[in-house]
């Protein structure tokens, strides 16, 4: 059965203007759940500061996993963005995929689209989620 990723539409907001800000290099950050549904991101900077491949900055992510703990949320999800390709996982992405329990959000801008696909990736395996936007 396939996995749901349910995710609150402020949140979807916030990713895109992020993705959008960020552009040209690749936007990432954090999801974080509570009771299985998506309800906040954390903005994280790109330290590679690359069109094509996102690494997150060390500081930020302890301090994101602090800030979550503290109110009662947690980690779900990795997003990133790609400027300029479509929304799935690039080799890089599969090959770096460190946490077979968490998902991986990639929002896409190109040809001025805004897609969001997210996926599953275990020993370089990929599977997409369903996304489920909760609107409220």
């Amino acid at each position: 059965m396939a996995s749901v990723l349910k995710i609150k539409q402020n949140v979807i907001d916030k990713i895109i203007a992020h993705a959008k800000q960020d552009a040209p290099i690749e936007a990432c950050g954090y999801l974080a759940d509570k009771d299985g549904i998506i309800v906040k991101h954390f903005q994280l900077t790109n330290t590679d500061a690359s069109k094509e491949q996102f690494s997150l900055d060390p500081r930020e992510q302890f301090a994101a996993i602090r800030k979550m703990r503290e109110e009662g949320l947690s980690v779900c999800a990795v997003y990133h963005s790609h400027p300029v390709s479509p929304a799935r996982p690039s080799e890089e992405d599969i090959k770096l995929a460190y946490d077979p329990n968490l998902s991986y959000v990639i929002i896409s801008l190109a040809d001025g689209l805004e897609n969001i696909r997210s996926f599953r990736i275990r020993k370089g395996e990929v599977s997409e989620e369903k996304v489920e936007v909760i609107v409220g």
